[in-house]
């Protein structure tokens, strides 16, 4: 149990420190968000096929163009948000979006709400709004459209995985499919690379820890525990991703950011847990 729990805790300071070092790069170093990209998902594709390999398996089994699509317009959508947007903010919005659009995709497949659960969904999308409404304190317009569109498209990465035999081996070979994709982002952009030594690094350690490790942590954990329990204990991320920014980029938080969390986060608890309890 105590291993769990460290497996557990080790995957979700992963995940938030995804967006605290590509927030980090993109404002502290001189790397573009192409770059950044790029060598995310190379180096996320080069751990988990080593990963893969030890158990006797290749990456490119896995996977598909759609999936790998769906991959790197998260990643790419990320970065590129990233340059102007709060490490806390970021992750707040992409996790919003994320659980957001998969709750959305269940109603519209006929999935049955109790009002509990509606509640919760309005609650949540009120978070969103609260967030994103102009004013003083909010997150750059395409900077906050930019992170949502990663957040849906992490949904639906999301969503296309369900049932999948091995989702290691589906995110590995996933991983391996979308580096072509954002090799053609990268020379597209080419007349505005620009890549430093700490970005590279920066970037290697998203793609290569927080992302190929802390999938495979997540995943080696996930059968131990319920699918509820599973998206309740996501909702740390955002808050792990917040106190990160502000410990280490000296980022404010304020009342807009706490009053959205409350909001967001609250509301995806009334939807999940009320649909464990059905």
């Amino acid at each position: 149990m105590k291993s769990t729990l460290l497996y557990i805790a080790a995957a979700m300071v992963a995940f938030a420190a995804n967006s605290l070092l590509c927030r980090m790069a993109l404002s502290e170093t001189n790397i573009d968000p192409a770059s950044f990209t790029f060598i995310r998902l190379l180096s996320g594709a080069i751990t988990l096929s080593l990963l893969l390999l030890l158990n006797k398996t290749s990456s490119l089994r896995g996977g598909s163009w759609w999936g790998a699509l769906a991959l790197f317009i998260y990643a790419a959508g990320f970065s590129f948000a990233y340059v102007n947007i709060s490490t806390g903010t970021g992750a707040l919005l992409l996790f919003g979006a994320v659980q957001v659009s998969m709750i959305a995709w269940g109603f519209f497949k006929g999935e049955a709400f109790s009002w509990i659960q509606s509640c919760g969904f309005v609650l949540a999308v009120l978070g969103l709004v609260i967030l994103l409404s102009p004013g003083l304190t909010s997150p750059p317009f395409v900077a906050s459209g930019l992170m949502v569109i990663a957040g849906v498209a992490w949904g639906v990465y999301s969503l296309m995985g369900r049932g999948a035999s091995s989702a290691l081996l589906m995110t590995g070979g996933n991983f391996v499919k979308a580096t072509p994709l954002a090799a053609v982002l990268l020379f597209t952009m080419a007349p505005v690379m620009n890549v430093d030594t700490m970005g590279f690094l920066l970037a290697v350690l998203s793609g290569a820890l927080a992302s190929g490790l802390g999938y495979a942590l997540w995943y080696q954990v996930l059968p131990q525990i319920k699918a509820t329990n599973a998206a309740t204990i996501q909702l740390s991320v955002p808050v792990i991703a917040t106190l990160m920014g502000w410990i280490f980029l000296g980022e404010a938080i304020n009342l807009r950011i706490i009053l959205a969390s409350v909001a967001i986060l609250g509301g995806i608890v009334l939807v999940i847990q009320s649909k464990k309890n059905t």
